[in-house]
């Protein structure tokens, strides 16, 4: 998904103002965290924001899972001088979708990012060097075991909700699956219960541009006078492309020129129709946030995502939940299509489970759930509300 591209507008008067960063080591040996395969890490560093007031009841909190290359900067500024605000301002402040007068909202970095959550740019216990791909292979499911952890560090026993799209969809679904007593609601946007074969497509050619990268030094990039910047540039602008639609490119640029009403005829021209100024401007923006070896990671955790093998079938894995779900799907998401989100719901049904779905009609591709941010609303406070109310 696209984080940068989210428009803002001007919603001061419902902000939540000013916010900081906040860090916690957790999994402390001897009581580290055992990921995939059995490989030990601890302790884990976690940076993650919060919104609004926890109740006396601690019964208020909704967890914010990020996509592949969100952070936990989901709302507000940093500082007043700052030109962007969080990646989901516009759902989540005082009266708002994730309303913060009513509900208490954490949102952290995931194990293996780069945006302040340990992973591989992190330094090895006990050394000043950088992990690298020494860190150890992690999955979605571990990184749903460090935010559970980070929640109870908070003092709280269960979660009103866990929301995310795309891979943060994936995370809500596994928070259902493997903390049932810990959810009471997980809203499942643009999602899906395991990446097709068209998506793992598309994140192997931005592992291959990263990894032939020739300042890509196996990964030990770090001390480096340079890194793979050009591998990494181009597997955003391939990724880009999946988080949009056909419909949303061909209103946004057609097949307008960058520079001129007439073709140059330069073989080597960067660019010469505005799509491609487009996605150069996205690569060269994303190498200046974001670490090449996180994304391999995280790719890779996406890739190996599957809610029904690791349950035995989906109606099994939704077998113990205690949750209400809400699944969204966008008409022009081919990312995850509709038939991805109609199978999680096939799923809860057999497994009775209550499920609320909704299929939305949206030009704007995987990038919906972002964008569509009114439409997400409406159907966001009802859900929650009935589910706060029902205690």
């Amino acid at each position: 998904m696209s984080t940068e591209d989210t428009p803002h507008k001007d919603a001061d008067e419902r902000s939540v103002g000013l916010v900081s960063t906040q860090y916690v080591d957790l999994f402390v040996p001897p009581h580290s965290l055992k990921v995939a395969e059995g490989n030990l890490l601890g302790p884990v560093h976690v940076a993650y924001e919060t919104y609004g007031t926890l109740s006396e009841k601690r019964d208020n909190a909704i967890f914010v899972c990020h996509a592949l290359t969100g952070d936990a900067h989901v709302a507000g500024r940093h500082s007043a001088k700052d030109e962007k605000t969080g990646w989901w301002d516009e759902l989540i402040g005082p009266g708002k979708g994730l309303d913060t007068n009513k509900y208490f909202v954490i949102c952290a970095n995931v194990l293996g990012g780069c945006q302040g959550t340990t992973g591989p740019m992190s330094p090895k216990p006990g050394t000043e060097t950088p992990y690298a791909l020494e860190f150890p292979f992690v999955t979605i499911g571990d990184m749903v075991e460090v935010h559970a952890a980070l929640v109870r560090h908070l003092g709280i026993e269960r979660l009103l909700g866990a929301i995310g799209g795309s891979l943060g969809g994936m995370q809500a679904l596994e928070w259902a699956a493997r903390f049932p007593d810990m959810l009471r609601t997980a809203v499942i946007l643009a999602s899906g219960p395991r990446l097709s074969a068209q998506g793992i497509a598309f994140n192997a050619v931005g592992r291959r541009a990263i990894v032939t990268d020739p300042h890509f030094y196996k990964g030990n990039y770090y001390n480096q006078d340079d890194d793979p910047h050009f591998g990494l540039a181009l597997a955003r602008m391939v990724a880009h492309i999946t988080y949009l639609s056909e419909a949303s490119i061909e209103k946004k640029f057609g097949r307008r020129l960058q520079h001129s009403d007439q073709f140059a005829y330069e073989l080597m021209r960067e660019t010469e129709f505005q799509i491609e100024s487009y996605l150069h401007h996205q690569g060269k923006r994303f190498v200046e946030r974001f670490d090449a070896n996180s994304y391999l990671y995280l790719t890779r955790a996406m890739d190996y995502f599957d809610l029904a093998k690791s349950y035995g079938s989906l109606p099994e894995a939704f077998s113990a939940t205690q949750s209400r779900f809400l699944v969204t799907s966008y008409t022009t998401d081919w990312l995850f299509p509709i038939a991805q989100s109609r199978e999680i719901v096939s799923a809860l049904i057999q497994a009775r489970r209550h499920v609320t779905a909704v299929e939305l009609e949206s030009p704007y591709g995987h990038d919906s759930f972002l964008l569509e941010v009114d439409q997400l609303e409406e159907m966001l406070k009802p859900f929650l509300a009935e589910a706060y109310a029902t205690k």
